[in-house]
């Protein structure tokens, strides 16, 4: 399934090759659109995925602080998830409209945290 996410009416990422993770597309890297990023301080840490890194989103006046995610090194048990980047904080991940004469969608694959493990 092609999905996107948006931000201020902008799609600022685009793809048919998501991941849900705990029930978070994670897009490839290449999809984001990087003329409305700007690299983040911030910092999380996740017990099974590990040290996550953040982008703020601007698109013309509209500014979302750490709205988008990414591990740089996830743990061997996020290792799906390397190159990819998730969003939040008022970035609408949606399916893409779609085209006609496209073929008919299918759902991207899924993986839930490790049995005890949150974040």
């Amino acid at each position: 399934m092609r999905m996107q996410a948006v931000f201020n009416g902008v799609v600022i990422a685009e793809s048919d090759d998501t991941i849900v993770v705990e029930g978070n597309h994670y897009f490839p890297r290449a999809s984001l659109r990087d003329q409305f990023l700007e690299a983040s301080k911030a910092h999380t840490v996740c017990a099974w995925k590990g040290v996550a890194s953040y982008y703020d989103v601007r698109v013309d006046d509209a500014v979302s602080t750490g709205a988008v995610w990414y591990y740089a090194k996830p743990s061997p048990l996020a290792r799906q998830i390397k190159d990819r980047v998730a969003f939040w904080k008022g970035v609408q991940v949606r399916p893409a409209p779609t085209v006609p004469h496209q073929s008919p969608a299918t759902e991207p694959p899924m993986f839930d945290a490790p049995e005890g493990a949150t974040c």
